[in-house]
């Protein structure tokens, strides 16, 4: 039986996702060409701990920095480093703060200047896939109903879904239960209940869905080295319709300007 989150529990998740979304549309500000990933890394650090609360990737199982920055075929959990963003390049920045004893999780895919029309498809469907899969996250439906939804509309469009990673239950842990795979079947998995707090992210790849951990122990890359697309929210399972947690309105009003 999955745990549902009391209305404080939830009221504190929030506070959470709500900083994370802001750090990432403060991260948002300073992508560009020539920048370092590491410098991203000091701007969300600085800004997290500004606001009262850690970073909650930052020594987690040993990880070494508050962000994963994840540029092209790298899928999630690159590690921040003197590499200076590109022109036509992708990102994928995913933040975590801790605060009052909870977690938040958010992921953000950025395009460095122009990039390709393939490439503005392949974030576009993965958002879709994002919307769709939450769309699904509603009591008495089950994580195999959010797997369906994301995993068939990565593939309608001709692109696979990785396997590897999934979305998970957020709360007093990073991760939780349940785990939130991005494939599956209808009607399958855990049951959800009103009041479970879970991230959905779908990591969606241009080509094949296989992948490798590169030599630094972290970082996922597509094994044909083509790109790759994430983005995620936290979100509250509702009767109806899910409640979402963390949003992308912040960075949507930095990338207007």
């Amino acid at each position: 039986m999955l745990l549902a989150k009391t209305d404080e529990e939830v009221e504190l998740l929030r506070l959470n996702n709500d900083l994370v979304s802001r750090t990432l549309a403060e991260v948002a500000r300073h992508i560009k060409p020539g920048v370092a990933t590491k410098k991203l890394d000091r701007i969300a650090e600085e800004f997290i701990r500004s606001h009262g609360a850690e970073p909650g990737f930052l020594g987690y199982n040993g990880y070494p920095a508050t962000l994963c920055i994840s540029v092209n075929d790298a899928v999630v959990h690159g590690i921040p480093s003197s590499y200076e963003l590109h022109e036509g390049d992708i990102v994928s920045v995913d933040c975590g703060t801790y605060l009052h004893g909870f977690y938040g999780d958010s992921a953000f895919t950025f395009t460095v200047g122009e990039v390709s029309p393939e490439v503005q498809r392949l974030l576009k469907v993965t958002r879709e896939c994002l919307d769709l899969g939450i769309e699904a996250a509603v009591d008495g439906a089950r994580v195999g109903d959010i797997s369906y939804a994301v995993q068939s509309h990565a593939e309608s469009n001709g692109y696979s879904v990785v396997r590897e990673l999934v979305g998970h239950g957020l709360g007093r842990h990073m991760h939780e239960k349940p785990e939130v795979p991005n494939y599956g079947a209808r009607g399958s998995g855990p049951k959800l209940v009103d009041g479970l707090v879970i991230c959905i992210e779908p990591m969606i790849n241009m080509g094949t869905k296989h992948v490798y951990q590169d030599v630094d122990g972290w970082t996922i890359r597509t094994r044909d080295g083509k790109p790759s697309a994430h983005f995620e929210l936290a979100i509250v399972v509702r009767k109806g319709k899910a409640e979402r947690l963390s949003t992308f309105s912040y960075i949507e009003e930095v990338l207007r300007f």
